[in-house]
């Protein structure tokens, strides 16, 4: 860390300092405000007892301080949240270019012993005789990662492998990436071998998967010059330009290799045979193989009266299966549900699960898996989405929160004048334009005026949002929230985004270059 970022991280932390200090005494104060309202409170209820007539034959009914719940939020409580959360990610920080330093210290000591023992083996018999017991070598001299001179090579392989069980009758598709990250004596620095996730058949997808996992890995690593080896020439056409990718998924792949390349100062290619990629394509293979014995063993059990379910890849009984109307793609009813599950908690009305597809699903075809209470949802999100996002107005009554359109609100209230309207569910007078309770004898300016922060349900749900590290479109301000997958969001509005930034996404294509996606939101928890 250089002495700029030294002094920028001390005047954070002072700010911060004071900040909470500044913080502290305002909670002090409102907790001796609350103190004193609760004494004036208890006096006032003692006044009121002593008033009631002693010569009432009924018992007298002592009204209840009213309890106080100490668990809610109010807005210095959320602040000192927001300090201590900012005041951790700045500890995390740290940590973590701590943690980066030592494996990148760890790395360089490496190639600072492979690069001295080679220039020992290259010293003449007769002057090692006469001055090698002197001879050394500083650490840290001409041993940096990021030495011009210093080209690493990057290996990968991306294998997708096809299995047949019930004699060939149904397949099953397994993938796995291997790569290794040499110096340049091909000695190897680092090797990963992984499963290649979802259940895609193209090799030129498994290839560029295997190749931006590559990437990342010497990026990590603070690798400036590499050159990446590849066996597969159409991969090398499409990064070359020389041929147009037309697959949508393969171009998203594409221009995410391009994005990773402007990080190497030196990035080319080299195609090579299979044979010259080292240990990729075995550690390719070994992770095939390590899902092969539980898919044999998966094939083996399966009956006549079995289908194969192309998301899950589970063997299950054709009676358990669903198919779409209109377009009869077919998925059991456990991956059918989970899928209506998922889209009506998203606020959208689900489709089919098939890539491309637009077909949306029936709710009456869906009757015979899912519980009433989905089918009820289901219904009211075709009727949520039959209503334009512009005119979209709810109730802003906690107990009814009715969507309803503009259109019928402003025709059923055709007879109030001006800015009061009436919910058609359950007639309550609101503002059409603060979206809040009817604001009596005041006009929406006073109102606004006197209310400039947020209501307290707001600033809950913005805290709630930040600690959840929810998103927000921009188009509808509905909360988005990552379960899995990769960070190109498809809001129920239609907008789409990136999830880490925000930026919207225009022409299927992002705008920004943040990564595609994180590895633990591919894997589904268990």
């Amino acid at each position: 860390m250089d002495m700029d970022d030294m002094d920028e991280t001390q005047d954070l932390q002072w700010l911060l300092s004071e900040h909470r200090r500044e913080l502290a005494a305002a909670e002090a104060m409102e907790t001796d405000l609350d103190f004193a309202y609760r004494i004036q409170l208890q006096e006032a209820l003692a006044a009121s007892v002593a008033a009631l007539p002693s010569s009432s034959s009924s018992t007298a009914i002592i009204p209840e301080e009213p309890a106080f719940d100490d668990a809610v939020l109010n807005a210095t409580s959320l602040q000192l949240e927001e300090l201590a959360r900012m005041e951790q990610e700045m500890k995390d920080r740290e940590q973590s270019k701590a943690e980066m330093q030592n494996a990148r210290e760890d790395l360089v000591r490496r190639i600072h012993d492979q690069k001295m023992a080679s220039e020992i083996l290259a010293i003449p018999e007769r002057d090692w005789e006469e001055w090698g017991d002197n001879y050394e070598k500083a650490f840290g001299e001409g041993c940096s990662s990021g030495d011009p001179g210093a080209v690493f090579r990057v290996y990968f392989k991306g294998l997708v492998s096809e299995d047949f069980v019930n004699g060939e009758s149904e397949r099953v598709v397994l993938g796995g990436i291997g790569i290794a990250i040499c110096d340049e004596a091909d000695n190897v620095l680092l090797e990963v071998s992984k499963p290649l996730l979802g259940t895609e058949t193209s090799k030129k997808i498994a290839e560029a998967k295997a190749l931006i996992e590559a990437f990342n890995a010497a990026i990590f690593l603070d690798l400036k010059r590499v050159v990446y080896y590849c066996d597969y020439p159409p991969l090398l056409q499409h990064l070359s330009g020389k041929w147009p990718v037309n697959q949508q998924k393969l171009a998203r792949l594409v221009n995410e290799v391009y994005l990773l390349q402007r990080k190497f100062t030196y990035c080319n290619p080299r195609l090579v045979a299979r044979h010259d990629l080292k240990y990729a394509f075995k550690l390719a293979r070994d992770a095939i193989v390590s899902q092969s014995t539980r898919s044999a063993e998966a094939g083996s059990s399966t009956k006549s009266l079995k289908e194969t379910c192309v998301i899950c890849l589970e063997d299950t009984d054709i009676n358990q299966f669903f198919s779409v109307d209109g377009c009869q793609h077919r998925y059991c009813f456990s991956c059918v549900k989970q899928h209506v599950e998922v889209k009506l908690l998203q606020g959208m009305v689900p489709k089919c699960p098939h890539e491309g597809c637009k077909n949306e699903l029936l709710a009456e075809s869906c009757r015979k898996f899912l519980p009433h209470k989905l089918i009820e949802t289901m219904q009211q999100r075709k009727v949520e989405a039959s209503i334009p996002v512009t005119e979209k107005i709810y109730c802003p009554y906690p107990r009814c929160s009715a969507l309803m359109s503009k259109t019928e609100v402003l025709e059923y209230s055709k007879n109030v004048i001006g800015a009061q309207k009436q919910c058609i569910k359950c007639r309550g007078f609101f503002c059409f334009i603060c979206k809040v309770p009817w604001h009596n004898g005041m006009t929406c300016h006073a109102y606004k005026k006197l209310n400039p922060n947020p209501p307290a349900e707001d600033l809950k749900l913005k805290s709630l949002a930040t600690r959840s590290l929810w998103r927000q479109c921009v188009k509808c301000n509905h909360m988005i929230e990552l379960a899995e997958g990769c960070y190109h969001m498809t809001c129920r509005c239609g907008y789409e985004f990136c999830y880490q930034c925000g930026a919207g996404w225009k022409d299927k294509k992002a705008t920004c270059s943040c990564p595609l996606w994180a590895e633990e939101y591919l894997v589904r928890g268990t």
